[in-house]
């Protein structure tokens, strides 16, 4: 469904802010604005109090991907259902483009946000389209990277469920990670094995000079 294309807004959000690392992009009205991408139109209507507001929806998007990265369906559909409630959109049919020579629009569901400020746009956004995702692929299509201490949020789209991490680059990252772990417990185990070995041999070496004592 194309409405789920809204779900990047969502995740955008989300990913300014990096707790495990205590790194935060959020602090400044221009990075709200940042947000918005294309649609300029949207971004001039942020102020120095949308910052606060974007962190605050931000804590609650976040919510919504550890619920489902931890197997709670319910509660991840429960706090976008929240979401949703309070921050309104209007579909819309629109046709921006054109599908033939005739020069006929290419028509498609457009999401139509009236608000009050720059905040509540942006989110009504974000939570309609993450909805339609959740709705089209699943909620386990909604994840947190597993490469610690990363944690950033991720829209699974693979065609096996297969997703694991929201970039190639941390998929490398926990692979070389992965591979080094395994060297160094098959290198223990080696070294465990060569000191026992080398703890029988002087074992058996000592039996065969124990003196032996035979009778009178």
């Amino acid at each position: 469904m194309e409405l789920a294309y809204y779900s990047d807004y969502a995740v955008r959000l989300v990913n300014t802010e990096e707790p495990a690392r205590g790194k935060d992009t959020l602090t400044t009205v221009e990075a709200v604005r940042d947000l918005f991408g294309g649609n300029q139109s949207a971004a001039r209507r942020a102020t120095d109090a949308d910052v606060t507001r974007f962190r605050s929806v931000r804590a609650r998007l976040r919510a919504v991907f550890e619920a489902a990265d931890g197997g709670d369906e319910t509660l991840a559909v429960d706090l976008l259902n929240s979401l949703l409630l309070e921050f309104p959109v209007s579909p819309q049919i629109s046709g921006h483009d054109h599908r033939d020579e005739d020069d006929r629009p290419l028509w498609h569901m457009h999401l139509a946000d009236h608000p009050s400020n720059a905040t509540a746009g942006y989110a009504a956004i974000a939570a309609m389209g993450l909805a339609f995702h959740l709705t089209e692929y699943g909620v386990d299509r909604l994840g947190l990277c597993e490469a610690a201490p990363c944690r950033n949020a991720y829209l699974d789209t693979s065609t096996n469920r297969s997703r694991r991490y929201c970039s190639d680059r941390c998929a490398t990252r926990a692979n070389v990670a992965a591979y080094r772990a395994r060297k160094r417990l098959e290198a223990d185990r080696s070294d465990s094995t060569g000191l026992a070995a080398d703890s029988a041999q002087r074992s058996t070496a000592s039996g065969e000079r124990r003196p032996s004592f035979g009778g009178r």
